[in-house]
């Protein structure tokens, strides 16, 4: 599938800023993290930021992005209009929250439960966001668990790169990060590579009948149907080369998956303040990378059964 640039930045960027709102809230009821005005600013206003920037960009992809409202209107058979519809809804706690947190410099009392349905809210946008890719089964490789299990977790898991980092530059040692950091990365690196695994079992056992919906049927293309390139074949068929694939699996697995693990859990045992600071703002900037080639490749190795129906194998 044509991996565009308005969509790679659309999952980024929520994912990261939604992942921050899950987090956030969580450390600061729990102790973790102190209510502090700056921090608060820092950490909640950014993320709403990035939140905003992923939705905008999500509609430079569509051909009419002045009816964009209107998706909302299909939430009770569309996740896609389900997760416009969260994505809305998300802010009223997450504002009233930071609202708390940065001028009350609060969250005590009733401003509490802003918390919890900030982290309920996030969390539900994110799952309707990986729905709309899980509920496409003409795409085999995102027709599954693992397209979710995987969304959520390099969102928490980018957001808990931020967070840590900002921390860090506030003087809070990166200690207390270290346990959700293991958990994050280790199953990031499962869900991972279980999605990639099964990506290829999924592909090998379509057939030509799949594309004009008789799976098994003994069905091939004599020729083109047309002689030009359509949209079908410009969104749908683009291909990228084996090599070149895992190639940029590999560098995923160095950048999103390496570096939270020896920054955000190993370093913070070895490396003294305030140089530890600056280590871990590297390695938050290399994991960043790591989830937009990750993301590239999401939607670059993901094949159309419809393709087949051109003869593209």
């Amino acid at each position: 599938m044509h991996p565009a640039i308005s969509v790679i930045l659309f999952t980024t960027a929520s994912g990261v800023g939604y992942g921050i709102l899950v987090l956030v809230p969580v450390f600061a009821i729990y102790g973790v993290l102190p209510v502090e005005r700056w921090l608060g600013v820092t950490l909640l206003i950014p993320a709403l930021g990035l939140i905003t920037l992923g939705l905008l960009s999500s509609t430079f992809h569509l051909g009419h992005p002045e009816r964009a409202w209107r998706a909302l209107s299909q939430w009770k058979s569309s996740w896609l209009s389900r997760e416009g519809v969260a994505a809305i809804v998300a802010y009223v706690p997450a504002l009233v929250f930071a609202y708390a947190w940065i001028v009350l410099e609060t969250i005590d009392g009733p401003w509490v439960w802003a918390g919890f349905l900030t982290i309920t809210a996030a969390l539900t946008t994110m799952l309707t966001t990986a729905m709309v890719y899980r509920s496409l089964k003409p795409i085999p490789a995102w027709a599954t668990d693992w397209t979710v299990a995987g969304y959520l977790t390099l969102g928490l898991l980018t957001g808990l790169a931020i967070v840590t980092a900002v921390a860090a530059a506030f003087g809070f040692h990166p200690a207390r990060f270290q346990t959700p950091a293991l958990v994050l990365t280790l199953a990031a690196a499962v869900i991972k590579n279980a999605y990639w695994k099964r990506q290829t079992e999924a592909w090998s056992s379509i057939d030509g009948g799949s594309a004009v919906g008789a799976p098994g049927a003994n069905v091939r293309s004599v020729e083109w149907p047309h002689t030009e390139a359509n949209y079908v074949l410009k969104e749908m068929g683009y291909r990228i080369a084996r090599k070149h694939a895992e190639k940029l699996r590999s560098l995923t697995r160095i950048l999103l998956l390496g570096a939270p693990l020896v920054c955000l859990v190993i370093l913070p045992s070895i490396i003294p303040m305030p140089y530890l600071a600056v280590l871990i703002g590297v390695g938050t900037l290399l994991t960043l990378a790591g989830v937009v080639i990750e993301r590239w490749l999401f939607f670059a190795e993901a094949r159309h059964v419809v393709t087949l129906y051109y003869g593209l194998e």
